[in-house]
């Protein structure tokens, strides 16, 4: 047993009770504090070939507001996007998130629109349809883009198709 004077040992006790309430509570700030500086992922947007398939997190997405057109622009024209080989005699399928779908999407041919609004979460065109010179396709490959909004866009997702003979 040890010997210490009576009422010494409250203090000491007290004194680490409370670094521990500091502690806590910092690290809950610290947690809630990270949570809303996260930004919320957009929807997925999915293209299959065959058994291969690419998946998408929009290049433009205003969180459900429209995009400005400017900002939709620079965006049809970026570089940096996912790639898949298209063999012509191929169907290629599209599947989006729920939420894109509940505010209609269309999918565009190098910026143009290819299909008309659908609310669904699926759908299918034949391969050869992206090298069709009728469909405004050139050369061996051809951008593809969901665009969420039937009418403004909401966001934008994009792939590029390469031709694979």
């Amino acid at each position: 047993m040890t010997t210490m004077p009576r009422g010494a040992a409250a203090p000491v006790l007290r004194a680490v009770r409370r670094r521990r309430a500091v502690v806590a509570a910092g690290a809950v700030s610290a947690g809630l504090f990270a949570l809303t500086a996260c930004e919320k992922p957009s929807p997925m947007a999915t293209l299959t070939v065959g058994t291969d398939s690419v998946s998408s997190e929009a290049s433009c997405y205003n969180d459900g507001k429209p995009v400005p057109s400017a900002e939709l622009t620079a965006c049809l024209k970026d570089a940096d996007i996912k790639t898949i080989s298209v063999d012509p005699d191929e169907t290629v399928r599209f599947g989006v998130d729920p939420k894109i779908a509940d505010k209609g999407w269309t999918i565009l041919m190098n910026g143009q629109p290819l299909t008309d609004p659908s609310t669904k979460t699926y759908r299918t065109i034949p391969g050869s349809v992206f090298f069709n010179a009728q469909y405004g396709a050139s050369g061996n490959t051809t951008t593809v883009s969901v665009k969420e909004g039937e009418g403004e866009a909401v966001g934008l997702w994009s792939f590029k198709l390469k031709k694979d003979a």
